[in-house]
């Protein structure tokens, strides 16, 4: 079991998210995962650091921590080879310690970024293969002349790249992309709170997908973002969520929302569920029988996201009280 920090790129600036994550290696979670935004999820209040300068300073400032992104979108705003020459160089820079966590993408980010139209999600997990071949290319060839359906390259060669491999998960929220994941990936990502056959469904797709590669799903890494607001203050706890209130949005009420102000207005309309995608406790027991379902089911690296303004608040409390307790109950890599 590995036990990790979700740096939350769409709630904080630059420096401040920079120590959170160094306080969170201090107190003993291995993982540092960034979420990689170009809009917030809320115009008021919200940031957007660029997270390929921010993972750099990351590095400097950590020492042991694994680091990467959960997730970052290599197909639209970005080009797959401008993502895979920033990751070769943070490799290099900390290596043995960085993966690059990867998904379809949403709206929010990629449409006011570059004004194109949005695909749809068929063609969106295409391309997303597509990049990632060509990011393995690049990481592994010289002189790489790619000619895909979406991206191209001419000769190209990155001249600084790790000695080991870099892992790249996909995130995955149906069974098509858990699929995919099987086939291709070293790494699965998901999030917690929602309908617990989904992630029945995922991990069977997983296996469907490394069974037809000839692979062993059980060495293809399960990472899940668990939400959790714990504090001693249990009403504290419920009020944190709010901020993340656009989490609990059913996929017809968010899908295709482009703008930070739209998806702030629909978020606010239902405060009222802002908590249910976490789990809201003043236990840390409780907190570990919540998780106690997600561990069974096979996922072995939890990063943990507290959805709160004052993360120094919730680092000191869930790392003094459910860390420990978690250690006990599932063990420690």
């Amino acid at each position: 079991m590995r036990y990790g920090y979700k740096a939350s790129a769409e709630q904080f600036p630059p420096r401040e998210l920079i120590a959170y994550a160094n306080l969170a290696e201090q107190l003993g979670l291995e993982t540092i995962a960034v979420s990689d935004h170009f809009q917030p999820w809320r115009h008021r209040g919200g940031h957007a650091p660029a997270v390929l300068s921010w993972l750099g300073a990351l590095g400097e400032r950590t020492d042991t921590a694994l680091i990467g992104t959960s997730v970052l979108t290599p197909t639209m705003r970005y080009h797959p080879s401008i993502v895979a020459q920033n990751f070769a160089t943070l490799a290099c820079l900390n290596p043995g310690r960085v993966f690059l966590g990867v998904g379809t993408g949403e709206a929010l980010n990629e449409t006011p970024a570059t004004a194109t139209t949005y695909p749809g999600v068929k063609e969106r997990r295409m391309m997303l293969r597509e990049s990632i071949e060509l990011i393995r290319r690049l990481w592994s060839e010289e002189r790489v002349s790619f000619e895909g359906e979406y991206y191209r390259t001419d000769r190209a060669t990155i001249y600084d790249r790790p000695a080991e491999p870099i892992p790249i998960y996909v995130a995955a929220s149906g069974p098509l992309a858990a699929k995919m994941a099987g086939r291709i990936a070293d790494g699965l990502i998901a999030t917690s709170g929602k309908d617990p056959q989904l992630y029945r469904d995922l991990l069977a797709s997983l296996k469907d997908g490394a069974d037809a590669a000839g692979r062993d799903a059980s060495e293809i890494e399960k990472l899940i973002e668990m939400k959790v607001s714990y504090d001693h203050d249990l009403q504290y706890a419920k009020e944190a969520c709010q901020f993340w209130a656009p989490l609990a949005l059913e996929p017809d009420e968010k899908t295709g929302i482009d703008d930070a102000t739209a998806m702030e207005e629909a978020a606010d309309k239902i405060l009222d569920r802002a908590h249910r995608r976490f789990i809201v406790s003043d236990d840390s027991d409780e907190v570990a029988e919540q998780i106690a379902p997600y561990v069974e089911l096979g996922f072995t690296h939890l990063v943990f996201h507290g959805p709160g303004h004052d993360q120094e608040r919730f680092l000191r409390q869930f790392c003094t009280d459910v860390l420990p307790t978690l250690h006990a109950r599932f063990g420690i890599d």
